[in-house]
């Protein structure tokens, strides 16, 4: 790392680590709030932000059933921050590996890995949704964060659940810690720094969240304490504080498409901070992308809601038109890939009775059965619930 680049940041302090041919240069972020002078251009963004973000809280709000759509946004947050750090598995793949490795047709085999780091990041906000009900969000809730991203897959021997022992660094594949774009604190500087971390996140602010948002995910990213899955867990921590802080009452938002499509803009902003205490841009690349995200997020729900009304209506309009199978309409829009025998234990009926009600849904265009299926275990897929999700 180049310490000249960092001098003359005003957001944290170079600092010289080891002697001799060994030494490097790290950069030691000031604990938070920095001081910050709002330009005009910075309030209006922070204006429209809010105001996106409380119309999607309002719709929230008015869902008659939320927990419908909680599970395809999770996944599709879990696919699109997997994304950024290198992963090709989408939705599908997704819901095809949690419906049992199932492969679909016409789609391109996912390496199990890519799939299972997705797997595990929707798991892991999963479960960090669940525990903040108990549990503040905190340095202990972000170990037990990347326990669960990192179990059983390739990252696994980089100490899933424990801050680093060992000095980490960014940079393009291959560098060498000297040849590093950014080294984040030793240790020993890094503790110190996750302690005063902690206490922002508990500590009251006058600034206004959106804004504190967009400085607590700078200050974890350049803190790096995780040998692998940080950038993963710096995002997961961004959608949980706006389920814990209130701001939403329903984990709909998430920001990892807004990163994912302008994946430069996001790491280069995030080093500008370093670099040169740049936060207006960063605040400013942040707060449209909420804006921009609170908006997407209100049209997938509109779109789920709308397309979950037609087809009940359409079910109930049916001669012998059943309650399970309304039911199993909405068990799709958990998971939109099944077979006869999952039907069978989510409705709790015969073999034969799930079959008829799956058939039944075949028959009015909602579920498309899997030509390559075999007969004992046909896979049939909901494809207008997937193409809203993943588009």
């Amino acid at each position: 790392m180049n310490p000249e680049l960092f001098r003359k940041s005003s957001s944290g302090r170079v600092l010289r680590v080891g002697s001799g041919e060994a030494a490097y240069w790290a950069f030691v972020p000031d604990p938070l709030p920095p001081h910050l002078a709002l330009p005009l251009d910075l309030v209006s963004a922070l204006s429209e932000a809010d105001r996106a973000l409380g119309e999607l809280a309002g719709l929230g709000r008015t869902l008659a059933n939320p927990h419908l759509l909680i599970g395809p946004f999770i996944r599709r947050e879990a696919v699109l921050s997997s994304r950024i750090e290198g992963t090709q598995a989408d939705v599908t793949d997704l819901y095809a590996y949690e419906a049992g490795q199932l492969a679909l047709p016409g789609l391109k085999p996912r390496p199990e890995a890519d799939v299972r780091d997705v797997f595990n990041y929707a798991r892991a906000l999963e479960y960090g949704l669940q525990r903040i009900e108990q549990l503040p969000v905190s340095l202990r809730l972000l170990r037990e964060l990347h326990g669960r991203l990192m179990e059983g897959v390739r990252g696994e021997e980089s100490f899933p659940g424990e801050f680093r022992r060992t000095q980490n660094w960014i940079g393009p594949p291959g560098c060498t810690l000297l040849q590093a774009d950014f080294v984040p604190p030793p240790v020993e500087a890094m503790l110190p720094a996750l302690d005063s971390f902690e206490e922002y996140l508990h500590a009251a602010d006058a600034l206004p969240p959106l804004i504190r948002l967009a400085l607590i995910h700078y200050q974890f990213e350049a803190i790096h304490p995780f040998v692998d899955g940080n950038g993963r867990i710096g995002r997961l921590l961004l959608s949980l504080l706006l389920v814990h802080w209130r701001l939403l009452t329903l984990p709909l938002l998430y920001l990892s498409a807004f990163f994912e499509a302008r994946r430069d803009a996001y790491y280069g902003l995030l080093l500008r901070v370093s670099q040169a205490g740049d936060w207006a841009g960063w605040i400013q690349f942040f707060l449209k992308g909420v804006a921009e995200e609170a908006g997407d997020a209100i049209a997938r729900t509109q779109a789920l809601q709308d397309l979950h009304l037609e087809w009940r209506e359409r079910l109930q309009a049916r001669p012998r038109s059943s309650a399970s199978a309304l039911r199993l309409l909405d068990e799709l829009f958990i998971s939109p890939i099944l077979t006869v025998p999952r039907a069978q234990k989510v409705l709790e009926v015969t073999h034969r009775a799930a079959s008829l009600i799956v058939g039944r849904l075949v028959d009015e265009g909602i579920l498309t059965l899997s030509p390559d299926s075999p007969l004992r275990n046909r896979r049939f897929w909901s494809e207008p619930i997937l193409k809203i999700i993943g588009s």
